[in-house]
């Protein structure tokens, strides 16, 4: 008896079931899926320091005063520009500058051909796996309008991997 066929139909069902993530690359993706990419850890929304004579970056715990610390959202995402001279946009054309985003982000992973990460909403299927398995940075910030610039360095961390 030949299975080839019923063979090749699970094949193209397992092929056919792969998420989005799976299928496109970064710039392939609609505005929607772009967006669904983020899992809500916040971490993007820390200050950062750059080393300048080795280019290496240094997180602080120190949140953007827009960070809602218990969501881990932007309370501003549709104004944030306007609202934060420095914030930042990631985009799918910007995938080789992404070396200081965190190597739990999504767009990271993904720009660099890794799977994304069990705790990953999209994953997993629910927004509080990213808060269970402690990667976001809730209940570790404190807010920007609590910390002056100078003092950014006392605020480092090493609970970030980039």
């Amino acid at each position: 008896m030949d299975n080839g066929p019923e063979i090749r139909l699970r094949e193209a069902m397992v092929t056919e079931a792969q998420p989005f993530w799976n299928t496109k690359t970064l710039k392939e993706m609609t505005t929607e899926e772009w967006e669904s990419l983020c899992d809500g850890c916040g971490r993007c929304c820390l200050h950062k320091l750059e080393d300048i004579d080795t280019g290496l970056y240094f997180y602080t715990n120190v949140a953007c005063r827009l960070l809602d610390q218990d969501a881990c959202r932007c309370k501003e995402y549709p104004n944030r520009m306007s609202l934060v001279k420095d914030c930042l946009v990631l985009s799918p054309a910007d995938h080789e500058r992404y070396h200081w985003l965190p190597t739990t982000c999504a767009y990271r992973r993904l720009a660099n051909g890794m799977e994304l990460e069990w705790w990953h909403p999209l994953v997993s299927g629910n927004t509080d796996t990213v808060h269970e398995a402690r990667i976001s940075v809730r209940s570790r910030t404190v807010s920007e309008n609590n910390v002056r610039k100078e003092q950014l360095e006392d605020h480092i961390i090493s609970w970030i991997d980039f």
